[in-house]
């Protein structure tokens, strides 16, 4: 039995979904009813869309507190789980020594964050990798990183020297992971988070022209820089799974809600502008090797990234897709049987309009193995409606 206050039926939810992510169940289907949202709504009106200061983690503890709870009476298949947007994906260019700048996303409730590149060509790499060789903040407790967080302030000036620099994200994240925790025990969890990796992690160095660039230029500098990039990402995604605890052996999710075993959230962004064979020789590898470290990993792929369907539903470890939409091309839920011809038996997640989600549910043409996140529901009764058509459903 899971007790969450702010899901009543989360672990009836849970075996929907592990049957979903097990591939047990491809005739059925699983749903996110999206309703409107107060919470979101105060946020929208207290923060601008500009930038900001990295926020107080307690003022983003109550953000989401009040999210799940008015989100209690929704019976559909999502978990409460808070998402750690300041650290996506500024973390991994901070924990470098790089100046962290945080946006607001008034629409959505979110605080994320990016890097200017870190350096100006991958031959400064050496350097980089001698300033924090044997980084003491890779290798802080959580007791280490409570203590030094208390003198933290949401936003102090940043230190001039890198390896400071460096220190004071690793606290930060530590701390911020150790309030969510706090918080949400017992009422909601807290998602896994991007990885920056590969190429991604080339990007934050460089910026994404010189990353192609180098591609060709110095590849033997890319390579070493993945390297890099493993190291980096295991540290922070170990230093997660040591402090946040599993949810009936799974990770929460805010792509898929819940994933059996310690699964990690991949990104391959810059494969989406390359061919199917650059993503082959440069992208496959990084992705495989550190979802393997772990239970495995979903994938998320833009409107541009189509053309590597075929290619990311062979990834080692791959747990399920994630289909975004973006201007300019055709929306992943009006062309689905065609990209579920693409992926095989890969759970699918796909974002739905309520009114066309809706029609189609009633008259049977929802393919099945897949997590429909629905936008623009009406109302919670609405919601618990079309719910009871969700669990009846089979494609």
């Amino acid at each position: 039995m899971v007790d969450l206050q702010y899901k009543p039926a989360a672990s009836e939810v849970i075996e929907r979904l592990r049957a979903l992510y097990f591939r047990q169940a491809p005739e059925r289907i699983c749903a996110v009813m999206l309703t409107p949202s107060a919470a979101v709504a105060r946020f929208a009106a207290e923060h601008p869309f500009t930038e900001c200061h990295y926020p107080d983690p307690s003022s983003r503890a109550r953000f989401w507190d009040a999210l799940f709870h008015e989100r209690a009476a929704v019976e559909d298949d999502s978990l409460p789980a808070a998402y750690l947007s300041e650290f996506d994906q500024g973390l991994y260019g901070g924990l470098l020594g790089g100046q962290v700048r945080f946006m607001v996303h008034h629409d959505i409730g979110w605080i994320s964050s990016m890097v200017p590149p870190l350096l100006d060509d991958l031959d400064q790499l050496d350097a980089l990798e001698a300033d924090f060789a044997d980084a003491p903040y890779l290798r802080y407790s959580a007791a280490d990183a409570s203590a030094a967080a208390e003198s933290i302030s949401p936003c102090p000036a940043p230190p001039s020297d890198r390896r400071q620099s460096g220190r004071l994200w690793w606290q930060r994240y530590l701390h911020q992971l150790e309030v969510f925790v706090s918080e949400g025990r017992g009422r909601w969890g807290t998602s896994h988070f991007i990885l920056i990796d590969g190429l991604n992690f080339v990007f934050e160095l460089v910026g994404a022209t010189k990353a192609y660039m180098c591609l060709h230029d110095c590849p033997h500098r890319v390579r070493q820089a993945f390297e890099l990039a493993f190291k980096l990402n295991v540290a922070v995604q170990q230093a997660f799974f040591d402090r946040v605890p599993l949810l009936r052996g799974g990770t929460l999710s805010n792509f898929c809600q819940w994933l059996p075993g310690r699964v990690v959230s991949e990104s391959i962004d810059p494969y989406h502008m390359t061919s199917v064979a650059y993503f082959e020789r440069w992208g496959r590898e990084p992705a495989e090797r550190i979802m393997t470290h772990f239970d495995g990993g979903v994938v998320h792929i833009h409107g541009n990234g189509r053309h590597l369907l075929p290619a990311v539903a062979r990834l080692k470890g791959l747990k399920a897709v994630l289909l975004l939409d973006d201007r300019g091309w055709p929306r992943a839920f009006d062309v689905l049987e065609q990209i579920k011809s693409q992926l095989g038996d890969v759970p699918v997640g796909v974002n739905a309009e309520y009114e066309p989600f809706i029609a189609r549910l009633r008259r049977g043409r929802l393919p099945g193995g897949v997590l429909y996140r629905v936008n623009n529901v009406p109302d919670v009764a609405a919601a618990n409606r079309t719910m009871e058509l969700v669990r009846r459903y089979r494609a």
